[in-house]
């Protein structure tokens, strides 16, 4: 609009200037020729192909008519500065537009950045003064295991505190930025070790590792620990009786595999709290998706109702082979 409006404010300049002419024919920047006053209006602007031109009256003329005319280059060459200007304002005016809005985002965003560190921090705290009534938790029932010998109650608070060590583990873990904190060691060798924590608490599944024992692993350690605890928790609380969780590698993938309930919506087992049974909180697949995420782990899951559940890893980023003998 402003362009137009600079255009038009030109048009009428140019046309006074030409009837300034018209009285005293002293006018440099334009040109005076003479034409048939019948083919045209008077006292107009006309913009034709090669020029600006205006018509005006000569005194005891009926036939002619005095011709002025601005060449359309000159025109031309004024309409390329007021866009060139036009164009230079329009960029001034984004640029202040965009660094207002960059700032008052900022401001904005400062005090729910703040809020979001100290939520953060204070979950940190929380899960940090856990420790010590879970402890004593454990403790206690140890030892009413000790003196009770197998009761089917004490089991139930042991695995209710088990269950409580692993949410805060995967909070924990949830909080965590893993990407810098490298650690090397067997795969086959922690795998072994995770499902030894599983069977003394369901002796009823059978566990299977099919893993060569020189793959060797450089990742994260406690992070890839969560993710293979939540995996194998998974595939033991939703298992069959009498059913079986394979574990096996090859190609540079690892494949967990269980003979469970399957699952029904497989695309939504990694959104945060969703979940089919009633058991659990539903973030165990979030945040597996999560960390796999950080260790720049490939993760894809398969699975059928009343088969089982598939989940592969891909472990090609963090994956080597080494000796077992040179550790």
């Amino acid at each position: 609009m402003s362009y137009k409006k600079e255009i038009k404010t030109v048009d009428e300049r140019i046309f006074s200037e030409m009837r300034i002419c018209s009285f005293d024919l002293v006018c440099s920047d334009y040109k005076i020729d003479f034409v048939d006053k019948k083919s045209y209006e008077l006292y107009r602007l006309y913009k034709e192909k090669d020029a600006l031109a205006s018509y005006f009256s000569i005194p005891g003329s009926q036939e002619n008519a005095l011709k002025i005319y601005l060449p359309r280059q000159s025109y031309a060459y004024q309409i390329k500065k007021i866009k060139e200007e036009k164009y230079l304002e329009f960029l001034v005016i984004v640029l202040v537009v965009a660094l207002l809005s960059l700032l008052f985002s900022f401001y904005t965003l400062s005090p729910l950045r703040n809020a979001l560190h100290l939520t953060e921090e204070f979950i940190k705290d929380i899960l940090h003064d856990f420790n010590t009534p879970l402890a004593t938790l454990r403790l206690n029932s140890a030892m009413l295991q000790k003196e009770l010998g197998s009761n089917s109650k004490v089991t139930r608070i042991e695995r209710s505190v088990q269950t409580i060590l692993n949410l805060q583990s995967n909070l924990r873990a949830y909080l965590s930025n893993h990407q810098a904190q490298k650690e090397s060691f067997y795969l086959k060798v922690l795998l072994q070790e995770r499902v030894e924590l599983l069977e003394a608490s369901y002796k009823n599944i059978q566990f299977f590792i099919e893993v060569d024992k020189n793959i060797y692993v450089q990742t994260n350690k406690e992070a890839f620990i969560r993710v293979i605890d939540n995996i194998l928790s998974n595939a033991v609380k939703y298992n069959k009786k009498d059913g079986k969780v394979i574990l096996r590698y090859k190609n540079a993938i690892l494949e967990i595999e269980d003979t469970g309930k399957g699952i029904k919506n497989p695309k939504k087992v990694f959104q945060r709290f969703y979940k089919e049974q009633e058991r659990g909180i539903g973030i165990g697949l979030h945040i597996v998706q999560k960390l796999c995420e950080e260790l720049n782990i490939s993760l894809a899951l398969s699975s059928q109702l009343g088969v089982g559940t598939l989940l592969k890893l891909s472990l090609k980023n963090i994956i080597q082979l080494k000796d077992s003998d040179s550790l």
